[in-house]
């Protein structure tokens, strides 16, 4: 069944001769699946994707160490985008911080937790602000299986819907620190037992505990120093809960390689994501590997390299409030 903005593309392509940009966005209408309701939609859409071209382009014009393109965020509005963005409050003073350093002899050279098994699939948080749920979830699963041996899906819903009582705010924002205190009381469900459902409307909805089936809990939870080797100790364990600046174009429109400009990147901490490892590329350096919760169609089948601080300074505020549980 062709979608609304298909069939009056086909119309407009046979009123008048195409330019390069009709092309592009139209493809891109297909590639991405994409309807809208009317004709103002469409045209609303279009300029979006046009203002998105441009400055991808831009970018791409002078990045040496990472590549930018369309993705399905290049016809949102900024505040559609802004839905995507859960870290909304300020975040908890710096306690119980660890600044504990390996001799770089005693490091990995290279580290990636989800190929090691550690890490479940790739998802998506839908239009909801609950990055930090997912972050909260990813970092304990993944941690429960370095410990246990098994990998098990917690229920980020109950997170979203259960955690106000410790500052969290549902799909208004949150932090990974709070869900982890709330679990330390209220044991998490299964994905299976408390499914997602905040990300198709955007609503937190009622919570729906006593919940009597609980698999998982913190028992404590970690602040990492600033340092590229603090952090670098901390991942060479298990993966921890990172915050970023993930409003940018040179961010959201990422695709492969390694991001290395904090001045394109920010350092306004806005999005919650886990890095699950380390590396070294021969061209830009050092990098962590991030696990975004924006599905496999965004960036590297879901993931990003960011540089680290030895290389890199700052790149998008990743190395401000790194938490391990």
């Amino acid at each position: 069944m062709r979608t609304f903005a298909t069939a009056l593309f086909m119309s407009i392509a046979s009123a008048k001769i195409l330019d390069q940009l009709d092309v592009d966005f139209i493809n891109y209408v297909v590639k991405h699946n994409k309807n809208y309701v009317d004709l103002t939609e469409f045209n609303l859409r279009r300029e979006l994707f046009a203002k998105a071209d441009a400055e991808i382009k831009e970018i791409q014009a002078t990045e040496t160490t990472s590549q930018h393109g369309h993705n399905f965020l290049s016809d949102w509005t900024a505040v559609e985008k802004e839905g995507l963005l859960g870290l909304t409050m300020p975040p908890q003073e710096r306690t119980n911080v660890t600044s504990a350093v390996l001799p770089p002899e005693q490091l990995p050279s290279s580290v990636n937790w989800c190929t090691a098994g550690a890490c479940n699939p790739i998802q998506n948080q839908g239009s909801c602000g609950s990055c930090w749920a997912f972050s909260a979830a990813a970092s304990m699963e993944s941690a429960h299986y370095i410990q246990q041996g098994s990998l098990y899906k917690l229920s980020e819903q109950q997170f979203v819907s259960c955690s106000s009582a410790f500052g969290n705010a549902g799909c208004n924002g949150g932090w990974y620190y709070a869900a982890w205190q709330y679990s330390e009381t209220n044991p998490v469900e299964s994905e299976s037992n408390y499914p997602y459902t905040s990300g198709t409307g955007g609503v937190t909805g009622s919570c729906a505990c006593p919940c009597t089936l609980g698999i998982g809990k913190a028992t404590s939870y970690t602040q990492i120093g600033t340092t590229t080797a603090a952090i670098m100790t901390a991942v060479a364990s298990q993966p921890a809960s990172v915050a970023i600046d993930a409003r940018t174009m040179y961010f959201q429109s990422y695709t492969s390689g390694v991001l290395t400009s904090p001045q394109k990147c920010g350092s306004q901490l806005d999005h919650a994501v886990v890095a699950v490892g380390y590396g070294t590329d021969p061209t830009a350096g050092g990098y962590w590997i991030v696990r975004n919760s924006w599905g496999t169609g965004w960036g590297n089948q879901g993931y990003v390299w960011i540089g680290n601080q030895a290389a890199y300074p700052g790149v998008c505020g990743i190395d401000q409030q790194v938490y391990t549980v």
